[in-house]
């Protein structure tokens, strides 16, 4: 049972057709937590470059399923986009990557992924 995601923008994509929904649950599976390990290397290394495209690639998928976590992920997307040296990120950060790890690993038992 979805307790760190909602499925409700999914389901209403996806016209409640099952097999899309298990599509877009494997394609969650595949790409968010590798787009999330490129975030917890890139902040401490102040790459905000590598930062900026993570979270912009890991926008849409983090607002369809609904983890809650959309605006720390703007936050530290905004952080690499503006270059912004003086900001401290970190909380936003840890944040997004439990948010995602709690997800994926619900989605991973409720899906049998």
């Amino acid at each position: 049972m979805a307790k760190h995601y909602k499925l409700d923008r999914v389901r209403a994509m996806a016209d409640n057709d099952e097999d899309f929904i298990m599509a877009l649950a494997a394609a969650f599976i595949e790409e968010v937590p590798e787009d999330a390990e490129r975030l917890r290397k890139a902040v401490p290394e102040k790459d905000f470059y590598e930062t900026y495209q993570a979270a912009h690639k890991m926008k849409p998928t983090i607002e369809l399923f609904d983890l809650g976590v959309y605006d720390e992920l703007i936050e530290v997307q905004d952080w690499g986009k503006f270059e912004q040296e003086d900001k401290n990120v970190d909380a936003q950060l840890a944040k997004v990557l439990e948010a995602v790890e709690n997800a994926t690993n619900e989605i991973k038992a409720d899906f049998g992924l």
